[in-house]
């Protein structure tokens, strides 16, 4: 069975430019090399000289519209909120839409290149940047920390997707198999996604991390296996899983809001 994917080789000199739609939140253009990243960026009322951030990555064929369940119970705590569309991550991505050029390491280099900008901003906290990353945006996110362990600070995956190149090489165990375009959900995909995962060791590279890690997981989830969570928080120096009972992949409201509790109790 086919499991996943639901809904980030760093750049230089990421800049952006912002404007304002309402008082709270702001359109954010992030730029990583050619390739223009749209987010909004969520801050507290009550704003201070320097704020910790999270940036929120979403999952496959998701956007940054699923983030804003956060936004206001982390501004409550004093962070501000980025969350941003994948270029090419989304039929519905303000970035791009193309899910063709679809690829991890592409979306590895842009939330690397996003914390980088955050970090060059004086109204940012550098030692308290926190990454979230749901399904395969857990995936991009726990890569991109251990390409950066020294700029994130903390690490939450939900339901994070560790198990895509291991599904894909299952289900493309050679090179002349993979297609020009498959199609996943009604979703294409080319062929550069699935050759570049083939060789992805996920918990070999993620180990690089040594700072704290929150894994929340649904112990009914039929497309991630909580053994790879299970085996994450064996490897990470630092983490801890959260099991929701009767969770899939996916949550439900009140789902959602035990997350939420778990998240601002490890902040």
């Amino acid at each position: 069975m086919l499991l996943l994917l639901l809904t980030l080789v760093l750049t230089v000199g990421a800049t952006a430019q912002q404007t304002t739609q309402a008082k709270n939140p702001q359109t954010l253009w992030i730029q990583n090399g050619e390739r223009q990243i749209y987010g909004v960026l969520n801050r507290p009322q009550q704003s201070q000289a320097r704020m910790p951030l999270v940036i929120v990555s979403h999952g496959f064929n998701g956007s940054h519209h699923f983030a804003k369940d956060y936004f206001e119970p982390l501004a409550e705590m004093g962070y501000m909120t980025y969350a941003f569309d994948f270029p090419c991550g989304s039929l519905r991505s303000r970035s791009d839409s193309n899910t063709m050029n679809m690829s991890i390491l592409d979306e590895q280099s842009d939330l690397c290149a996003i914390v980088q900008y955050f970090r060059s901003q004086p109204y940012v906290d550098q030692d308290r940047i926190i990454l979230i990353g749901e399904s395969q945006g857990g995936l991009v996110s726990a890569l991109a920390a251990a390409k950066m362990p020294h700029e994130v600070s903390r690490l939450v995956l939900i339901y994070p997707a560790l198990c895509i190149p291991d599904n894909w090489n299952a289900r493309y165990p050679r090179l002349e198999d993979i297609p020009d375009t498959t199609r996943l959900w009604n979703v294409p995909m080319g062929r550069r996604f699935f050759e570049e995962v083939r060789d992805l060791k996920v918990f070999d590279s993620i180990r690089a991390f040594r700072r704290p890690v929150l894994i929340i997981q649904g112990d009914a989830d039929g497309i991630v296996s909580m053994d790879d969570s299970r085996r994450a928080v064996q490897i990470y120096e630092d983490a801890r899983l959260h099991v929701i009972p009767g969770a899939g992949h996916g949550f439900k409201p009140h789902e959602r809001a035990e997350a939420i509790r778990q998240i601002r109790s490890f902040l």
